[in-house]
C-alpha cells in the first residue's frame, strides 16, 4: 500500500459510509427573464447592449461579410501583427493580409510570452455566448487556441455566430465540454483596484471587437 492509499483509507474511515445523494432541485428559470428564447433579434440586441455597455464594440454583419468586418476592424484597430489560432478559416483575415505591412502570425508551435508581445491583435471565434451578461466563452477549441494568446494581446476581436449566442447561463452550461479549460470575457479587460480608478488592460485585452455574424 503506497502513501496516496493510505490517505485515502484513512479519509473513507474518518467519515464512514458515504450518505445518500443530495436531490438538486431543477425547477430554477433557465431562460432569461423576460426575454423569448425564440425571439432571435430581441436575444441579440441585448447581447449587443450589455457587450457595449461594458465597452466593448459590436459589428453585425453576414456570413459572406466576415472578412471585410475583420478587414475594417484591424485597420482601425491599427493592428501590424494579428495572431490566429490553428483552426480560424483563413478566409476571415484574407483581406486583412493582402498588404504588405501587414502580417499574420499562428500559435503551432505555441509562441513564448516574449514573441506574443509582439502581437498587436488576436482573431477567434468563440464556444458560445450569453445574451443576459455579454458574456463570450472560450473553450480552446478549433478557431479560439490556448487562453495566453487571447490574453495577452492588446486588441481581441471575436468572431460570434448568431445561434452560439443564449438567453442566459443555464442554458449555455449543458453544451460546454466539462473536460475543457474555459475563458469567460464581459467586455474589456478592466480593474478598479487601484484607488477605485477604472483601469482597462491589466488583465487582458484593453480592447474587445466582436463581430456578429448574423
Amino acid at each position: 500500500m503506497n502513501a496516496r492509499e493510505t490517505i485515502l483509507r484513512r479519509v473513507r474511515e474518518a467519515i464512514g459510509e458515504p450518505a445518500e445523494p443530495a436531490t438538486v432541485p431543477r425547477d430554477y428559470l433557465r431562460t432569461a427573464p423576460g426575454v423569448d428564447p425564440d425571439d432571435r433579434a430581441a436575444i441579440l440586441e441585448l447581447f449587443e447592449q450589455r457587450l457595449e455597455r461594458y465597452g466593448a464594440q459590436v459589428y453585425r454583419t453576414t456570413l459572406a461579410g466576415i472578412a471585410t468586418a475583420v478587414d475594417r476592424e484591424l485597420r482601425h484597430a491599427a493592428a501590424r501583427v494579428v495572431l490566429t489560432p490553428p483552426g480560424l478559416p483563413d478566409i476571415w483575415t484574407s483581406l486583412w493580409a493582402d498588404r504588405s505591412e501587414h502580417r499574420i502570425v499562428t500559435d503551432d508551435p505555441p509562441l513564448t510570452t516574449l514573441e506574443l508581445d509582439e502581437v498587436d491583435a488576436v482573431v477567434t471565434t468563440c464556444a458560445a455566448a450569453i445574451a443576459q451578461s455579454g458574456t463570450i466563452i472560450l473553450d480552446g477549441d478549433a478557431g479560439q487556441g490556448r487562453r495566453a494568446p487571447t490574453l495577452l494581446p492588446d486588441c481581441h476581436m471575436c468572431v460570434v455566430h448568431a445561434e452560439q449566442v443564449k438567453t442566459a447561463l443555464p442554458e449555455v452550461v449543458p453544451r460546454l465540454d466539462p473536460r475543457r479549460p474555459t475563458t469567460w470575457i464581459s467586455g474589456p479587460s478592466a480593474t478598479v483596484d487601484i484607488e477605485m480608478t477604472r483601469v482597462q488592460g491589466v488583465h487582458g485585452p484593453r480592447r474587445l471587437i466582436v463581430i456578429l455574424v448574423e
